[in-house]
């Protein structure tokens, strides 16, 4: 997790896929514990006359401000990790942009981070 702040904001270089996989389970724990104290420490109330949730459902408004500092405090080094990861493939990092075609875009860069590292991504490391 240091690495990860310590090249807080550098878009340069590579990613093992140890590193951004062991990331990526700490955020998706971290946001798991923010959910679940949201979740318990909030009110709920269902609004039977509409058979829906009413908006108190959505959990603690306190622990929703600090998830979502959190949230805005990791995008600008999730972003350079997933550039260093590409880069680790032998790709550039603006192919992150096809997480915008649809149902497949999201799919190929699954496969693009789950592949293994390429030594002809050691040409990131120069720039």
């Amino acid at each position: 997790m240091k690495r990860f702040f310590k090249k807080y904001a550098v878009f340069s270089g590579r990613a093992s896929r140890s590193e951004y996989w062991w990331w990526w389970l700490f955020g998706v724990l971290v946001n798991a514990v923010f959910f679940l104290i949201g979740s318990l420490t909030g009110t709920s109330s269902v609004d039977t006359t509409s058979g829906g949730f009413s908006a108190e459902s959505l959990g603690n408004p306190v622990v929703t401000v600090i998830q979502s500092i959190w949230s805005l405090a990791i995008l600008v080094p999730g972003f350079a990790l997933l550039f260093r990861r590409l880069h680790d493939t032998n790709r550039s990092g603006w192919w992150w942009f096809i997480v915008f075609v649809p149902i497949a875009g999201p799919i190929i860069l699954l496969v693009f981070v789950l592949g293994a590292s390429r030594p002809e991504g050691a040409r990131f490391d120069t720039q």
